[in-house]
C-alpha cells in the first residue's frame, strides 16, 4: 500500500459526505452566508432611503438569520476539509485563521441579528448596519484566505494528472 503525502491526503475528501475527490461541497455552500449577508446590506441600504423601511428591515434580518445557519452548515464541510491537513503546515495554519475569522463572522451576524431584534422595525439599527459592513470585510478577508488554500496550496483540488484530463 502507497503512503500518501500530507500534500495529497489535502486533496482528497475524508469522506464521500465532504464532496467527491475534485468536487468539495464547501465551497458551494458559503455561498450562501455571502449572498445572504450581502443582500441584508442592500436591504438596510433600501431601508434608509424608503418611506416604509418594516419590510425591508425584516428580510434584512430574514437574510442574516439564514446566512447564520448557512455558515454553521458550511462550517461542518469546511472542518472535514481541515480535518484532512497535516499539523504545521502553512496551509494547516492558513485553514486556521480562514476557520476563526468565519466564526468569528458568524458570531459577529448572531450578535447583529440580536441588536436588530432588540430594535423597531421602523428605523435602520445603525450598530446593525456598521456590524454588517464589519462582519462582509472580516469576511472577505476570510474569503481570500479560502482562494489561498484552494488556488495556491490546492486543498481539495483534484491532482495536475487528473487536472490535464481537460486538456488533452
Amino acid at each position: 500500500m502507497e503512503r500518501r503525502t500530507a500534500q495529497d491526503r489535502a486533496k482528497r475528501p475524508r469522506s464521500i459526505i465532504a464532496g467527491p475527490y475534485g468536487h468539495p461541497f464547501h465551497p458551494i455552500l458559503v455561498t450562501i452566508p455571502i449572498g445572504t449577508w450581502v443582500a441584508s446590506i442592500v436591504f438596510d441600504i433600501i431601508a434608509f432611503v424608503a418611506d416604509d423601511p418594516t419590510p425591508y428591515l425584516v428580510g434584512a434580518n430574514v437574510l442574516i438569520l439564514i446566512g447564520i445557519l448557512g455558515a454553521l452548515v458550511a462550517a461542518v464541510f469546511g472542518f472535514l476539509d481541515y480535518s484532512q491537513l497535516a499539523r504545521g503546515t502553512a496551509a494547516r495554519k492558513t485553514a486556521t485563521l480562514h476557520m476563526a475569522l468565519n466564526l468569528g463572522v458568524t458570531v459577529l451576524f448572531v450578535v447583529n441579528l440580536l441588536v436588530r431584534w432588540s430594535a423597531d422595525d421602523d428605523d435602520v439599527s445603525v450598530i446593525g448596519f456598521v456590524l454588517s459592513l464589519v462582519g462582509l470585510a472580516a469576511l472577505g478577508v476570510s474569503g481570500w484566505l479560502g482562494g489561498k488554500l484552494a488556488y495556491h496550496y490546492g486543498v481539495r483540488v483534484a491532482d495536475e494528472r487528473t487536472q490535464a484530463e481537460g486538456f488533452q
